[in-house]
């Protein structure tokens, strides 16, 4: 995929894109390895340039998640209070995105062995977990839920999706976060009226994930080259 690419060094940057810098080493991850935080937030930064901008009035925020990983970490009013500060404006959200990480440590960098993807409908008030593992994530996600429910002084009814596609491999997860989020976005959510009942169910759909890591390298490579030309 990569030209020359025995003369870059796997910290080298491969891609600036807005926020994010994908490393050599990041890209090549997607090829066949477990996808990184910083490979799932440059998906959500593609998803929030390249979709939700085309939706100016829509309220979908994507959280990315080293913002989830701060969520984790509250364990009483003060940290409730300072991860407040840090976050966007969840009460006056649609819907909340937020990849999960079963990381018991939030000090130990890209930690933990699996993701899923919880999205939250704020004006139901029902939180609903798309877990690629079974519910491998199940407990870490409820953890979650009952940390928002505190940030968004709401109750949240927890569902767990059951018919969510399952992974093929133990190295999957990210990618299925990524094809799921894109899915619930771009062909439920954002299809919607703001008066429209959405049916958030995953039903009937196969995530094929190997064609999900080319298409994603793909426009990588896309970006990079309409970057190098500037």
């Amino acid at each position: 995929m990569m030209r020359n690419r025995e003369e870059r060094r796997p910290s080298d940057i491969f891609l600036k894109y807005h926020g994010i810098c994908l490393t050599v080493d990041e890209v090549n991850c997607l090829k066949d390895d477990w996808l990184t935080d910083n490979n799932i937030s440059f998906y959500q930064e593609y998803l929030e340039h390249h979709e939700l901008k085309k939706y100016p009035s829509s309220k979908i925020i994507l959280l990315r998640p080293a913002m989830v990983e701060m969520i984790k970490s509250i364990n009483n009013s003060n940290a409730l209070a300072a991860v407040q500060t840090g976050l966007p404006g969840l009460k006056e959200a649609s819907h909340i995105f937020l990849p999960i990480n079963d990381n018991p440590n939030p000090e130990v960098a890209e930690g933990g062995s699996h993701w899923s993807l919880l999205v939250v409908g704020v004006y139901d008030g029902v939180a609903f977990h798309y877990d690629s593992l079974m519910d491998s994530n199940d407990a870490v996600a409820r953890k979650v839920n009952s940390l928002l429910q505190k940030l968004l002084d709401q109750k949240l009814r927890f569902l767990s999706l059951p018919d969510t596609p399952q992974q093929e491999n133990s190295m999957d997860c990210g990618m299925h976060v990524c094809m799921n989020m894109k899915h619930l976005l771009l062909n439920r959510l954002l299809l919607a009226t703001s008066k429209e009942s959405v049916d958030m169910s995953m039903g009937g759909r196969r995530q094929d994930a190997t064609q999900g890591r080319r298409d994603m390298l793909k426009l990588i490579e896309k970006l990079r080259a309409k970057a190098l030309r500037k």
